[in-house]
């Protein structure tokens, strides 16, 4: 792996170490408010200062951590499953996947959102079953490549099944592309739970996440930007982290790149 992408590996241990272990030794809990303190300074109390409601500002971006990390991983854990099933079929036997590609991702999610209601688990289900498209492109486009190579003809000459040839064959050459696409998975997943919140659809207050925190800290821009300063600097932070990551191991695991 390059430097970048160890670099970008060991901030995400370190944001993911934060996420677990921060909460648990930072005990002020994110919702307490302290109108009295609100939007206060850095100080011994409160390190990285209070919102406009006294809340204290550390605590709030270690749970938020939680929230939008989990959101960001567990939808794209189900995108790549969608997508690796319907790309591989399709690619293999042949499909209407250039089709879904003209959905437009987003839009679909802010209208599905908005008929079925915000929540954590609501998001992730929501992200993960209308982002596994570009997935689907990845596998479906690596299938096409190698379905024809000379090895995968051989196996299949020599009676090896459809599914057995597909799993064993051709996904395997799929995987470096995969991972990347994994990690922009991610990435995007976080940058529209971001969204989603940002617009009063996503994670819901008292609950903290760092698309939630952007929302209220836009009207104190000039005033105290700090509040709009931590949670974008974090989100900016961990997408980038995840993409470089992508890159990296997409060098580390294709033998064409290796040098």
């Amino acid at each position: 792996m390059n430097r970048l992408g160890l670099g970008a590996l060991i901030v995400l241990a370190i944001v993911a170490l934060l996420a677990v272990v921060g909460p648990v030794l930072w005990t002020i809990p994110p919702e307490a408010t302290d109108p009295i303190h609100g939007l206060a300074g850095s100080s011994s109390v409160h390190p990285l200062g209070t919102d406009e409601l006294g809340r204290d500002m550390l605590s709030r971006l270690l749970h938020g951590s939680r929230v939008t990390l989990l959101v960001g991983l567990a939808a794209m854990l189900a995108a790549i499953v969608i997508g690796v099933l319907v790309g591989a079929v399709a690619g293999f036997k042949g499909g209407w996947i250039d089709a879904m590609l003209a959905v437009p991702a987003f839009f679909f999610i802010l209208v599905v959102i908005t008929v079925l209601g915000t929540g954590v688990g609501t998001l992730i289900l929501v992200i993960g079953a209308l982002s596994w498209m570009p997935v689907a492109r990845v596998v479906y486009g690596e299938t096409l490549r190698w379905k024809t190579a000379e090895f995968v003809i051989a196996a299949e000459s020599l009676g090896v099944a459809g599914p057995r040839l597909l799993l064993r064959h051709i996904l395997p050459q799929a995987i470096p592309s995969l991972i990347v696409s994994a990690t922009l998975g991610v990435a995007f997943a976080i940058l529209t739970e971001s969204a989603l919140s940002y617009l009063g659809l996503g994670v819901q207050p008292p609950l903290p996440s760092w698309g939630n925190m952007l929302q209220r800290a836009q009207l104190y821009v000039f005033t105290a930007p700090a509040l709009a300063i931590y949670p974008g600097l974090a989100i900016t932070i961990v997408v980038l982290a995840f993409n470089f990551l992508g890159d990296g191991l997409r060098d580390a695991l294709d033998p064409r790149r290796r040098r």
